[in-house]
């Protein structure tokens, strides 16, 4: 997930104090000599939970991954380009084999990257022992569907180095949209020795990881609020590498994310709130759409009043999207009509925005509609035998995170007879407990980590690791296997099956979509050509610092 998860606390002078030291000042290159450092210090809303490219989920993982790494392709901006191939292939075999030419590149020991680098960490991923959860990812890759059911081992898995420096993949099945999943860390090679030696710490601190990428991870222990990325020498790439340092602190608080940069002390700072508001004004204000969505999950496993779709669309229609997001948000974040965002994939019959064209007809079910919502409810509660209900939402211990809950409650609790608690957790433990289906409501997103609706429709099928609130619907699992195999090479049918498959999960709110993200950034002009792609990741190599 890649998942994007999503700040009022009173910070103490000792607090605040703690983190202006862990920030860098301002880009040294305003005031620097030609041979000083050139820096950049931007925050994230909270630390980084895995640097293992197997077993990372979240937006603040990746990013760290993808600074500090390097997949067979990357994202320049919106386009699609060679990393550690050598080129952009077209597949053969019906669109089944893909065969990869490596170019000549080295591990941050100095050590050559080869093609068994992918093949051991690929039969890593979709092993079972290694419990990673996007070992789903894999799916169309030849015996993937089968490792990941235990009944293969994970050397049959379709993938094998011809040589040091060429890799073949066989797919199950064509697979369109395979070339953009490269880009994400679960395809990443891993270094085997490195991997063993560092046993169950392998990720868990910057001196258990090795990295391929353009920046090396330092002063990172597991759980410390800041960290640094430093050029690494040994990079294929390294002469379009322009930045020497990134440091990066977790800043959990707007305000004191608004007062860092004010003050010079932080380079690149996301907003929310009334900081985003106020932000807007800003000579250096940038508002950067996401190809994320934000929901609320619903946990029908836990909660069987929550299995009744009548109570789910009430959820649904008692929330006033647009008010939340000028009232709670005020980043100029998008009101969702469902869980794919806009403007990140086209018909490419019509060439309609998917999402606004899967929109047509189901806006009802996320347009704010306080009486159709108690009729709901009422009906939904009187069929599942109930008079009230109490809830508990799960949330992140952040500002922002607190704001939205608090929204929320009270929206809900307009409902009769309807109770909401909330419970705030470091974002680490929320992440393990919706995993872990241990909440009755929780907040969270999803990134695009490949620009297809399946992407996120996806998610939501029977049984899939970020279907967190176990909805389930055979006809919308039906409809995306077809999409991925009967229907993959007819392009008229497979996106008919997604359409479809988004206004069934749309009409039953198996997830209730909240908002398209608009990240507020207040971002030191003095940087370059910083492109980010689909997903809404920052690609540094070619971003230069005046």
């Amino acid at each position: 997930m890649r998942k994007a998860m999503k700040q009022t606390l009173v910070m103490t002078v000792a607090v605040t104090a703690v983190l202006l030291t862990a920030c860098n000042s301002k880009s040294t290159s305003s005031t620097q000599s030609s041979t000083a450092k050139v820096t950049w210090s931007r925050m994230e809303k909270d630390n980084i939970t895995t640097m293992d490219p197997s077993r990372a989920t979240d937006t603040i993982s990746y990013q760290a991954l993808k600074d500090t790494m390097d997949g067979l392709y990357s994202y320049s901006g919106k386009k699609l380009v060679p990393a550690m191939a050598t080129k952009i292939v077209k597949p053969t075999n019906n669109g089944k084999t893909y065969t990869f030419k490596l170019r000549n590149a080295k591990w941050h020991d100095g050590t050559p990257v080869t093609a068994k680098d992918f093949v051991y960490a690929w039969q890593r991923t979709v092993d079972p022992a290694t419990k990673s959860e996007s070992a789903y990812e894999y799916a169309g890759i030849k015996n993937a569907n089968d490792i990941i059911a235990g009944k293969k081992k994970a050397s049959a898995l379709g993938v094998k180095a011809l040589d040091a420096h060429t890799l073949q993949v066989t797919l199950a099945q064509p697979i369109p949209y395979f070339p953009t999943m490269l880009v994400n860390p679960p395809f990443f090679p891993q270094n085997e020795k490195t991997v063993k030696a560092a046993g169950a710490k392998y990720g868990s601190t910057s001196k258990d990881i090795m990295g391929n990428g353009a920046f090396v991870l330092g002063d990172w222990n597991g759980t410390g609020t800041a960290w640094k990325e430093n050029k690494a020498k040994n990079y294929w790439n390294a002469k379009n590498v322009h930045i020497d340092q990134i440091s990066v602190t977790a800043i959990k608080d707007s305000a004191t994310a608004m007062n860092l940069f004010q003050s010079g002390k932080l380079d690149d700072a996301t907003l929310s709130g009334d900081q985003a508001a106020q932000a807007k004004t800003n000579k250096d204000y940038k508002g950067i759409k996401q190809a994320s969505s934000y929901f609320m999950y619903l946990n029908v496993k836990k909660v069987p009043a929550l299995k009744n779709a009548k109570i789910r669309q009430s959820f649904s229609m008692m929330i006033n999207r647009p008010e939340f997001i000028k009232k709670v948000l005020q980043d100029g974040s998008l009101n969702a009509t469902g869980v794919t965002p806009t403007n990140m994939a086209d018909i490419p019959a019509t060439k309609q925005d998917f999402a606004k064209a899967a929109a047509k007809g189901y806006t009802q079910y996320t347009t704010y509609s306080p009486k159709e919502a108690k009729t709901l409810w009422s009906a939904g509660m009187k069929e599942a035998g109930l008079k009230d209900l109490t809830l508990t939402l799960l949330i992140d211990d952040t500002d922002n995170s607190k704001k939205s809950a608090e929204y929320f409650q009270n929206t809900l609790e307009k409902l009769p007879g309807l109770h909401v608690n909330i419970t705030s957790v470091p974002f680490k433990t929320r992440l393990s407990r919706t995993l872990g289906g241990d909440f009755d409501i929780s907040l969270g997103g999803w990134a695009a980590t490949f620009p297809d609706p399946v992407n996120f429709l996806d998610l939501f099928t029977t049984g899939a690791t970020y279907n967190l609130g176990k909805w389930s619907n055979t006809k919308f699992d039906k409809l995306i296997e077809a999409s991925k195999t009967t229907d993959v090479l007819d392009t008229n049918k497979r996106w008919q099956d997604l359409l479809d498959a988004q206004h069934i999960l749309t009409k039953e709110m198996g997830v209730i979509p909240l908002y398209q993200m608009v990240q507020a950034h207040l971002v030191n002009p003095k940087m370059q050509n910083l492109k980010t792609g689909p997903g809404g990741a920052y690609n540094f190599v070619g971003a230069t610092i005046k």
